[in-house]
């Protein structure tokens, strides 16, 4: 699990996050959704340490990881899993030779185990066998799944993604959404998701947090999205008409069950 106390982020005097307390849970997708501007990426970035906060702690588990020295952030930073919005693979390497580069980073595996982990690795992904293609000959959303791979390989406790459906079509949008969540419960890691997607909200919106001007304006669940009247969640989620009336309709039927 992953923890925020009082956390603050200011640029200047730009106050950007203006005392964030919430809390992330293992096994679920835990989604930040928000308007542009509204302090998501800089506390995804909070989380992973890539920014220092102003004030306020960042706990994994019972450790605050600003409390640490470089060493023991860098081994907390191995326990990490990241699903970049652009992929971020190389196009130079093949898919197999993407998935393997962090454990030829970080770890001291023979060659023969990490083949055998790269194969593991796009099995969870139901990839197998392209591990000789290269980016430019997968289609994206098999991409978005080989980033997922590379991202697992070291079998990490928590689990980052930012706007992983950017650029997919809806279908393929929806299976990557199963796919982390899948992989997330199976493994009971803490996967934190930025995001834009409606449908992700309403598929695997198992912990959501709203942002609004650097503060949390709501969070719930998916089932209590529909049921809220918090006016900045509406204009939100329900910013689509056909949206609203679905909603609409939904607490009428509702309603004439009770």
């Amino acid at each position: 699990m992953i923890r925020t106390v009082d956390l603050v982020k200011s640029f200047g005097e730009n106050e950007v996050l203006k005392g964030i307390n919430t809390e992330f849970y293992a096994g679920k997708p835990n989604l930040i959704i928000g308007l542009s501007g509204a302090g998501k990426t800089v506390l995804l970035k909070l989380l992973i340490g890539l920014f220092e906060p102003t004030s306020g702690s960042v706990f994994y588990g019972d450790t605050d990881i600003f409390d640490l020295n470089a060493k023991q952030l860098r081994a907390i930073r191995m326990n990490v899993g990241m699903l970049f919005q652009g992929n971020a693979l190389f196009d130079s390497m093949t898919v197999g030779e993407n998935i393997r580069f962090p454990m030829d980073m970080f770890t001291r595996k023979t060659a023969k185990e990490k083949l055998m982990r790269v194969d593991e690795c796009l099995e969870m992904v139901n990839l197998d066998g392209v591990n000789d293609r290269f980016p430019s000959e997968v289609s994206g959303g098999m991409q978005k799944r080989v980033g997922i791979a590379r991202a697992l390989v070291l079998e990490p406790d928590y689990f980052f993604c930012d706007e992983p459906n950017s650029g997919l079509d809806p279908q393929t949008s929806i299976l990557v959404d199963e796919l982390i969540c899948d992989l997330t419960n199976t493994h009971n890691i803490t996967t934190v998701i930025n995001t834009h997607d409606m449908n992700s909200v309403m598929g695997i919106g198992d912990n959501i947090l709203l942002l609004k001007n650097g503060q949390v304006s709501w969070r719930g669940d998916k089932s209590q999205v529909l049921e809220s009247d918090n006016e900045t969640l509406e204009d939100f989620i329900f910013a689509s008409p056909f949206l609203r009336r679905l909603r609409e309709d939904a607490l009428k039927l509702r309603h004439l069950d009770d």
